[in-house]
């Protein structure tokens, strides 16, 4: 009998999931008790916690996708607080926002309250906040409205170079089924990220609205711009 190959991957994914989260949150703990120390290596130990923190969250895309992919995700879309909801998710990047000096402006209606998968939304603002501080000069915002009372909007944009046009013209095409399949899925860091982020909005659908994503460059700060609308 021959073993399902991606049972055992998806396995080996979860495990390296966990074992790189420990390494993330000891690097994480050791900037918060050294910030203050004029210590050369603080950068390079900051720039091991990024990394240790993108591996982890690449994994967990991986891991979440195979399992939607199995049907064997526990999608459940409920009515959560987006205040409480966004103090969460800056939870998990306040360390890296601390080591590389960024700013972070939070632009957001009161009392909003939506329907949406917690885990997985909170995964694709995580993945476009990283992104965004990567490539930023000093500052990232995050903005949160609703459009219509149809569409929740929620724009991560940053005063760097912008996304290459290219990625932007991909967008429309993330999900198509010979995409993923060709090089062009595989060949950014984004790529992931991206198909991850596009999928998630595609599962959320109320009143015959389906989710989705865009990219595009200008908006408040200049530079690039990621929004993510769900019904």
């Amino acid at each position: 009998m021959i073993p399902d190959i991606n049972l055992f991957l998806a396995s080996s994914v979860h495990d390296m999931k966990n074992s790189i989260n420990i390494l993330s949150n000891y690097l994480k703990q050791y900037l918060a008790k050294h910030v203050q120390e004029n210590d050369p290596d603080l950068e390079n130990i900051s720039q091991m916690m990024e990394e240790s923190q993108r591996i982890n969250g690449n994994l967990i895309q991986l891991l979440t996708l195979y399992k939607l992919g199995q049907d064997s995700y526990p999608f459940s879309p409920e009515t959560h607080n987006l205040e409480e909801f966004v103090d969460e998710t800056i939870s998990h990047i306040d360390g890296v926002l601390n080591s590389k000096d960024v700013t972070l402006e939070i632009e957001m209606d009161d009392n909003i309250f939506w329907e949406f998968d917690y885990d997985l939304l909170m995964g694709v603002i995580i993945h476009a906040l990283n992104n965004a501080i990567n490539h930023t000069k000093d500052k990232v915002m995050l903005e949160i409205y609703t459009e219509n009372d149809e569409f929740l909007v929620i724009n991560v944009e940053d005063n760097g170079r912008g996304f290459p046009q290219k990625i932007i013209e991909s967008i429309p095409h993330m999900l198509d089924e010979h995409y993923a399949q060709s090089s062009n899925f595989i060949s950014g860091s984004t790529g992931l990220g991206l198909y991850f982020s596009a999928v998630v909005a595609n599962l959320h659908e109320n009143n015959n609205k389906k989710g989705n994503i865009a990219l595009s460059n200008g908006g408040k700060l200049g530079g690039g711009v990621f929004t993510i609308k769900l019904p």
